[in-house]
């Protein structure tokens, strides 16, 4: 059985929302595992929302490149060590050439990291030597540690790119049918929706099965955890399931979420691209929270010091 402590009952709170007892008794029923006790109060219906994939865990910044013609885009992710050093300009001068970098390579690169090792080993586009070169160079002059996490690119009729918060979300959105003035404009706006929003998936089309057949489980069991919702006859849960499905899937899918701009509060960011151009399509978006799935080492700066001097 494992120890269940203060600071992992306080971490659980602050991941779900719920008390601290349930939170003390989701960790003693999957025996301190974080993961399993989030789930264990959403199944309950004890946990506002699962938010561990978006805490940010680490420091850094992102930036993104695009290509002269307009038609391909990169964000990338460069991980720094404290905040202080994320605001140094020589630091934000490296993440730039490192987005400049990814742009021009022939590789694709991923959300989760693929390609990065190729990367390091190519020739720098800012300086001699390989990337890999460049970055430990920086890592020395800085002082700290420096970690290129992450790029991915995009291409197509038009790309945008959105940095908010100072490098704190990049979001990179590559969009089809129609390159002018106007769409360029509605697809700008449609990063910042997607950086202020956070949706997975473009179209309802997108949406993976296994998506829906997870949270369609986590639905069924807080119905089954409510005593009111349970008493109830299945053909009424069944439908609360789907009718609960339906609602999250507005969240989660961009072209049904309500536009962020839109006067009336309702206009879907379908209905709005539509009356902008019919033909104007996104293509693909990334985005990219810098630490997001990321843990950040909680030090006790006291302890340490009481560790050094053998306290």
């Amino acid at each position: 059985m494992a120890n269940i402590t203060a600071s992992m009952v306080k971490e659980l709170r602050e991941l779900t929302g719920a008390g601290m007892m349930d939170c003390k008794k989701a960790l003693g029923e999957t025996d301190g595992n974080m993961d399993e006790a989030v789930e264990y109060l959403r199944k309950n219906g004890q946990a506002k929302a699962e938010k561990k994939a978006s805490r940010i865990a680490a420091e850094g910044i992102a930036r993104a490149a695009i290509a002269a013609d307009g038609k391909a885009a990169v964000v990338v992710e460069v991980n720094s060590e404290t905040d202080f050093v994320a605001k140094n300009e020589t630091f934000q001068t490296f993440v730039e050439s490192v987005a400049k970098q990814a742009l021009a390579s022939s590789l694709a690169g991923g959300k989760n990291g693929e390609d990065i090792e190729s990367l390091l080993d190519e020739k720098f586009v800012d300086g001699e030597g390989s990337v890999k070169d460049a970055l430990v160079e920086k890592t020395a002059t800085i002082g700290e540690k420096l970690s290129i996490r992450r790029f991915e690119k995009v291409s197509g009729d038009l790309v945008v790119s959105y940095i908010h918060g100072g490098g704190r979300i990049g979001v990179i959105v590559a969009a089809n049918g129609a390159n002018d003035d106007a769409a360029k404009e509605a697809i700008q706006n449609i990063a910042m929706q997607i950086a202020a929003l956070n949706p997975m998936y473009i179209s309802d089309k997108d949406v993976e099965q296994s998506y829906i057949e997870h949270e369609t489980e986590i639905i069924r069991a807080q119905i089954e955890a409510d005593p009111k919702e349970a008493a109830k006859p299945d053909k009424v849960k069944e439908g609360m399931v789907k009718g609960r499905i339906n609602k999250q899937l507005k969240d989660v899918v961009l072209l049904d979420q309500v536009y962020v701009k839109a006067e009336d509060g309702k206009q879907s960011v379908a209905k709005y691209l539509e009356s902008v151009n019919k033909d104007l399509v996104v293509a693909k978006f990334v985005r990219f929270e810098v630490g997001e799935g990321m843990e950040k080492k909680n030090e006790d700066f006291a302890a340490e010091v009481a560790a050094q001097m053998n306290m």
